[in-house]
């Protein structure tokens, strides 16, 4: 299979789709952009996932154009962590998960964390036995493999309330979230975390009900759940480019807060959602404008403490904050913006 796909939409039919506002961004964007030194490179590479959550990663391909970036490449990964992709060196930037990335920097992965975008997207969902996270023990849940994003959520939601995740409950592995979903929907697996579009589409189906709506439910909705991770080297070869393209992402993620209607009608358009109804629905309900006031380090330190304390990482919080993160790119990008 082919690990990359390139798409190639013309900056002027992109422009030409976007409302008032979103031009106006665009224009501000790009004069900004041009006041600065240019970006080392002319090449990115951004990581395609399947979560239609991180529609900023897709809305952000014309804006990293715009930015000097000629060559802009997603790059597709078959599964497990997006961010292993960064740490082989196959692409530069990816969104993920927030407890996912944290199990990377603990491994040594040459991953830096950048920016916080957004809380909430992922549901637990469980069986008419399951009404709370302690229903968990000793009953089954589905996911695609140990270690990838949703073994690592649901362990870093089961420390919070003092459950140990290595022993309380039946880990189910299907190698893919679509295969986790199915069985979880043929009621043999009593549990299940959806990404966006699964949680829309089991209640279409009025399969099973929510335990855990990270959107919502404190102290989940108070912390990031997905954010802006770079390769190592490439933060640190380029840091003119590290930062464009992060500006890039910053300002997709506003256009998804403000107009997710003209988001969703984008991913349709690019085939990452065929529905339009699901786009819309989950673009409205997430907080893309939390980056603007939320501190991701807050976040890094939540889930880092979760998953010491479930013995899923040996470094403490501290060390995970000192090894992985860089906050400097978005504090300068923050004055800028007037976030």
């Amino acid at each position: 299979m082919n690990e990359s796909t390139r798409h190639r939409v013309s900056r002027r039919e992109f422009l030409a789709g976007t409302s008032s506002l979103g031009a106006a961004t665009l224009l501000g964007f790009s004069r900004t952009a041009s006041a600065e030194p240019p970006a080392e490179t002319t090449r990115i590479r951004v990581v395609q996932s399947e979560s239609i959550c991180l529609a900023p990663q897709y809305l952000a391909e014309e804006l990293l154009r715009s930015e000097g970036f000629a060559e802009v490449e997603y790059v597709k990964y078959p599964g497990g962590q997006a961010s292993s992709v960064l740490a082989a060196g196959r692409a530069d930037f990816t969104m993920q998960t927030v407890p996912g990335l944290i199990l990377q920097i603990d491994a040594g992965e040459p991953v830096v964390l950048v920016a916080g975008i957004h809380a909430g997207c992922y549901e637990l969902f469980g069986n008419q036995r399951i009404q709370s996270v302690r229903d968990l023990k000793g009953q089954s849940v589905a996911v695609s493999a140990i270690g990838d994003d949703d073994h690592v959520f649901i362990s870093s939601i089961m420390a919070y309330v003092g459950m140990d995740p290595r022993s309380d409950i039946e880990w189910i592995t299907t190698k893919t979230r679509a295969a986790s979903m199915r069985m979880f929907a043929e009621g043999k697996a009593d549990a299940f975390l959806g990404f966006p579009p699964q949680p829309q589409e089991l209640r279409a189906k009025k399969i099973g009900h929510v335990i855990v709506n990270t959107t919502l439910d404190r102290p989940w909705s108070q912390y990031f759940c997905c954010i802006v991770a770079a390769r190592r080297g490439f933060a640190h070869e380029y840091p003119n480019a590290t930062k464009r393209a992060l500006r890039a992402f910053l300002k997709a993620a506003d256009i998804c807060a403000r107009e997710p209607e003209r988001a969703a009608r984008y991913l349709v358009a690019k085939g990452y959602e065929p529905r339009y109804e699901i786009g819309v629905e989950v673009l409205r309900n997430l907080p893309y404008n939390r980056w603007r006031e939320a501190s991701a380090e807050d976040s890094l330190r939540f889930h880092a403490l979760r998953l010491h304390e479930a013995g899923l990482i040996k470094s403490t919080p501290q060390q995970i904050v000192a090894r992985g993160s860089e906050w400097r790119f978005l504090n300068e990008l923050k004055r800028e913006l007037k976030a």
